[in-house]
């Protein structure tokens, strides 16, 4: 069975960091040609691709304007990816959620998208003063 758990979510003040990690089982960077990486969810929003990283080559897709704040890193040996988020803003207050998909699936720039074969339940990240 295929488990994705995210930790490391919480409250946070505007201007700091967070970094979320997110647990794989089941599954490992070997398999076949995927993307894993980081979406969020905000209340009545549709989810929003931020970073993935390839299976691959550890190539690294992004949507534009969270690149350079957020950074995505991965751990084979733990079969972990970790999501570094700086600068924290409110409006970065969401559900994150870890989730993995096809590599040819995967569209990076304005929008990061791609389909998702597996995901995990999500962290909260509040972002307030």
């Amino acid at each position: 069975e295929v488990q994705f758990v995210e930790s490391g979510g919480g409250l946070v003040q505007p201007g700091g960091s967070l970094r979320l990690s997110c647990a794989i089982s089941g599954f490992t960077f070997d398999d076949d040609f995927y993307c894993i990486g980081w979406f969020r969810q905000a209340p009545g929003k549709e989810p929003e691709g931020l970073l993935c990283i390839s299976s691959v080559d550890g190539t690294i897709y992004y949507k534009n304007d969270v690149n350079g704040r957020f950074i995505i890193s991965r751990d084979a040996a733990k079969n972990t990816v970790d999501l570094q988020m700086n600068d924290l803003k409110p409006e970065d207050t969401a559900t994150y959620f870890c989730a993995a998909g096809p590599l040819d699936t995967v569209i990076g720039g304005l929008r990061l998208e791609y389909e998702i074969k597996y995901r995990g339940q999500g962290t909260q990240v509040t972002v307030s003063s």
